[in-house]
């Protein structure tokens, strides 16, 4: 039997992001259950629909790895209580044209980190709404990680259990929710 295949999009573009190695760490816990692929946003020139025309090869690229996958999980820090700029680029990108839309049907499940009390709690707030105008269907339920003190290591192997333990759960929810909504197709 296949796995369902889920792109990972993590929402920080820096070469050291905490979210980055936080995503490693996701994906280690369901390798059996899932079958993770990468999606870069860094590469992605800021959206202007003058360029809808003649798209850039890095968004034609985007859009087609978007489009590979039935089912996301979005990893983010939080800028300014809000995402991303650079993640609400690849959303916007994504979502043009309107009869385009590469988001529209997808499953997803929404986390991230940051180093204050919170995690990223308004952030993933705002992708939710952003990504449910969309079309997409986003898991119920919340993983607002604070990355104090670090909970993974940098290949990606949690160093704290009860994190572990928590994101387990939150990632066992995920893979029940796209083995069912999104199948091996």
């Amino acid at each position: 039997m296949t796995k369902p295949k889920v792109g990972i999009i993590v929402g920080s573009n820096r070469r050291e992001s905490i979210n980055r190695r936080l995503a490693k760490a996701l994906a280690n816990l369901e390798t059996d259950r899932l079958d993770f692929g990468w999606i870069g946003i860094d590469d992605l020139p800021m959206y202007n629909q003058d360029l809808e025309a003649d798209r850039p090869e890095t968004v034609r690229r985007f859009a087609a790895d978007v489009g590979h996958y039935p089912a996301l999980l979005f990893v983010t820090p939080e800028h300014n209580r809000s995402l991303p700029a650079v993640l609400k680029n690849a959303i916007d990108w994504g979502s043009k044209p309107t009869d385009k839309n590469v988001w529209r049907g997808k499953v997803a499940a929404i986390t991230g980190t940051s180093f204050g009390a919170i995690g990223t709690a308004v952030g993933q707030q705002h992708l939710r709404q952003i990504l449910g105008i969309l079309g997409v269907l986003v898991m119920g339920g919340e993983a607002y990680i604070s990355f104090r003190p670090d909970p993974v290591d940098n290949d990606g192997h949690f160093v704290d259990e009860s994190k572990r333990e928590f994101l387990q759960a939150y990632m066992d929810r995920f893979a029940t929710l796209v083995t069912k909504l999104a199948g091996t197709s």
